[in-house]
């Protein structure tokens, strides 16, 4: 089953999310390979990945495109049960992804079952479309992957750009409808069909964001999960 799970911010230090992750790969002690390209991959963000996954026999290697761990950049993503892209700055990432070919292989290793994951630019490298602060001060949009229709906007309740900036984005129709998140919330995706919504902080919830009648309209949507953090 092809399988996405959108963040719309935080993971580790929430034991309750990672454990969530870690049981969707169907496996015992699965495979994590981190893609940490978004933060320029620093090495304290794979340790902490690495510490925080291990507490649920996940052991965790870093795709480093700074610093390439093989030349093999395509067997190296595809031996893993877990793909985990953290966050950072969306567009430099999605250029590097395009320059080495990843964003070819994380396809394929989404056609291959292998879960895709991740919080903020490991959210919306899914969607076609996202929201952006990779410019400073201002939310911008961008072209992602591709893999679900529509766009996805993070940190929806924590940045005060984020909310009105993703409300005119679409209200010009410059975004495709989409999906908004709070922090500490996650989309589940099957195939591109939405399958459950994630929650690990009370009250915190998701959005479906659309144009209609000439209007935006915001649905609030329910988790139908709710983690023990």
């Amino acid at each position: 089953m092809q399988t996405i799970f959108a963040l719309g911010g935080g993971s580790p230090p929430d034991a309750g999310l990672n454990k969530y992750i870690a049981e969707l790969a169907g496996k015992p002690s699965p495979k994590l390979c981190f893609v940490g390209t978004a933060s320029g991959d620093v090495d304290s963000y794979f340790d902490r990945i690495a510490e925080e996954f291990g507490r649920f026999d996940c052991a965790a290697k870093h795709l480093n495109l700074f610093r390439h761990p093989t030349a093999d950049l395509r067997g190296y993503v595809l031996e893993s049960d877990i793909v985990y892209v953290g966050g950072g700055n969306t567009r430099s990432m999605l250029a590097v992804w395009r320059e080495w070919g990843v964003d070819v292989v994380l396809r394929e290793a989404w056609e291959q079952g292998i879960l895709l994951c991740g919080p903020s630019a490991g959210g919306i490298c899914w969607f076609e479309q996202g929201t952006t602060d990779s410019i400073p001060g201002v939310l911008t949009p961008l072209d992602a992957l591709g893999f679900l229709p529509g766009s996805f906007c993070p940190h929806y309740d924590s940045e005060p750009l984020r909310r009105p900036g993703y409300h005119r984005l679409i209200g010009d129709h410059t975004l495709k409808p989409g999906y908004a998140a709070d922090d500490l919330v996650g989309l589940l995706f099957q195939g591109t069909e939405l399958a459950d919504i994630v929650s690990a902080r009370p009250e915190a919830k998701a959005y479906r964001v659309e144009m209609v009648k000439g209007q935006v309209l915001e649905t609030p949507l329910e988790p139908t999960v709710r983690l023990e953090t």
